[in-house]
């Protein structure tokens, strides 16, 4: 909010000690980002903003930061907070406490099962936190024509939210093939959002593609997974954003990019990042220590997670402990292991009190999941010859590889190879728009029995199953329906564990640390079936996404992401 006359005089008086903070830190090491030294003083606020810095202060409420380092909250540049399974309040309570003070997300995950109500309940959940929630409007829903979403949002549609107080712009261009081939809705969208802040997503994009993606206006990419890839978006005056979510951890390996150099034009953000591993890991806090661990100098990797993230999105009003910036604060035990001892929020510590306080909105998207129910023989894959494409899963990447295996092969029908680890996968529409069912394989669950089902699939968030054999899948899916959304896992004619998602088939209407709770369950039961996979869900879930490489599965069928064109399974 802008300050009137008053409130500013007001700051004036407080910084110049003639009257009481109504906070002050109390003798705490202040990290400053911008040089990078440390020094011991007090930080004083007055309502929301740091009026003081290093000189002496008395205040109304003291906060003793004796023998804790003070840096800036946290800035995450790019989150689904649809992946971590929670509503944006229980999101605010689950990252907030670890230092997390703003976030920018992108509601596509919702918007491609709700649409325009999907956008709007996320523009009036984040009015009401504790911490800052920005909403980059969804440019990509549905994501590619090779899938069947539940809504479509044009540049009209878009365009009417744009002055919304929560909204910095558009959101990740993920459809960078229809970008290269000046797809006129894809252009659109660009065209209306040209004066403004546009997101990128561009994997093993290089060369004059990556020319032709940036000249767009586009102006980050989170994407990157290899060095010379985030070297060369880097050059091209992209903003590289290192990324750590639950499936694709690239932090480590980009971590020799993030220098005292180039840190201003770097940031971190999670993407896509479970309860469970915010809880066993941590959150930005975890990607923090990640890179200082592989080397990363320490004022260049807290520059990254706050000032140059803020920057990025031209929120100039946060990222350092200096007058006049947000009294967003996080205190440290230890620079190094980026240890949270405590956070302030809008010149607020933080407490369970916070979370009491903040407003939550109206559920949506109940009974969003439209399927019949379903039988073995559903699953069942015709082909022309044993030899053809089988999905290669790489643990901790979104990527897949594209393979060509040869599997039993009888009367017109192609079967899964347990021998090879291959098994079969489905995707079947859920928006009740059609009853498409999209069947290939898969290599790399390592199921010994049993199968996974998920409404949980990027982008369209159709239903998604693999399995050990058709009558488990069916198990597995049928069980979804009654849920209403989830994760399912069956064994048998039984179903062993269960997550229900009934808000859209995405999100838990239970706390945080239930969804935990669930998720821990879910991953020891799928290990007893013997899936090696860290994170099975999630890794299942990335499989319909028809804009990472190489291949990819929908409800239209497989998809060869390089060609960006479906092939025979």
């Amino acid at each position: 909010m802008k300050p009137d006359a008053a409130t500013l005089a007001r700051r004036i008086d407080i910084a110049l000690g003639r009257e009481p903070a109504d906070l002050v830190v109390k003798g705490g090491r202040i990290l400053d980002v911008v040089t990078g030294e440390v020094a011991e003083g007090d930080v004083a606020v007055a309502g929301d903003t740091i009026v003081g810095t290093y000189e002496g202060y008395e205040g109304r409420r003291v906060v003793d930061a004796r023998g804790k380092f003070v840096v800036p909250g946290f800035v995450d540049a790019h989150v689904h907070v649809e992946s971590t399974m929670v509503t944006p309040a229980e999101f605010d309570a689950c990252v907030l406490p670890r230092g997390t003070t703003t976030a920018v997300c992108d509601p596509h995950e919702i918007a491609n099962v709700l649409g325009l109500e999907g956008l709007r309940y996320f523009l009036d959940a984040a009015g009401g936190l504790a911490m800052d929630l920005f909403v980059q409007l969804s440019s990509c829903v549905p994501a590619t024509h090779l899938e069947t979403s539940g809504a479509r949002l044009s540049a009209d549609d878009l365009l009417p939210l744009r002055s919304h107080p929560r909204v910095l712009g558009l959101a990740e261009l993920m459809n960078f093939p229809g970008v290269l081939a000046k797809d006129p809705e894809v252009l659109a969208k660009l065209a209306a959002f040209s004066d403004g802040h546009v997101d990128g997503h561009a994997p093993f994009v290089t060369g004059r593609e990556l020319n032709a993606y940036a000249s767009c206006g586009i102006r980050n990419c989170h994407e990157s997974t290899r060095l010379e890839e985030a070297r060369e978006k880097l050059k091209k005056g992209l903003q590289v954003f290192l990324r750590d979510g639950s499936v694709s951890k690239d932090v480590r390996r980009l971590a020799p990019l993030l220098t005292p150099v180039t840190s201003p034009f770097l940031a971190f953000c999670t993407d896509d990042r479970n309860p469970l591993d915010i809880a066993e890991e941590g959150h930005l806090d975890h990607l923090v220590r990640t890179a200082i661990a592989e080397g990363v100098p320490v004022a260049a990797a807290y520059r990254a997670a706050t000032w140059s993230a803020a920057r990025g999105f031209n929120l100039r009003d946060r990222g350092l402990v200096a007058p006049g910036h947000r009294a967003d604060l996080v205190l440290l035990d230890d620079l190094a292991t980026c240890a949270v001892s405590s956070v302030i929020a809008r010149g607020e510590p933080v407490t369970e009190a916070t979370f009491a306080r903040t407003r939550r909105v109206p559920d949506v998207g109940r009974g969003s999941l439209r399927l019949g129910p379903v039988t073995a023989d559903l699953f069942r894959t015709k082909a022309s010859g044993p030899t053809g494409p089988v999905i290669g899963v790489i643990e901790g990447s979104i990527v897949t590889e594209a393979l060509s295996l040869t599997l039993p092969w009888r009367d017109g029908e192609r079967f899964p190879d347990p021998a090879q680890g291959v098994h079969r996968v489905a995707v079947l529409a859920r928006h009740g728009k059609n009853q498409n069912v999209g069947r290939g394989f898969v290599r790399g669950f390592g199921l010994r029995r049993g199968a996974l089902a998920s409404s949980v699939g990027h982008d369209s968030h159709n239903v998604i199953v693999v399995g050990a054999s058709d009558a488990e899948m069916a198990v597995a899916v049928n069980r979804l329906r009654a849920l209403g959304g989830g994760f399912v896992a069956a064994a048998g004619t039984e179903v062993v564990a269960e997550l229900p998602l009934p808000l859209a088939g995405l999100l838990s209407d239970r706390p945080f640390g239930e969804v935990r709770d669930g998720l821990r369950a879910l991953r020891a039961a799928v290990k007893a079936l013997g899936c090696p996979l860290g994170e099975p869900f999630l890794q299942l879930a990335f499989l319909p996404l028809p804009v990472i490489p190489h291949l990819k599965i929908t409800d239209l069928g497989v998809v060869d992401v390089d060609r960006f064109a479906l092939v025979a399974s």
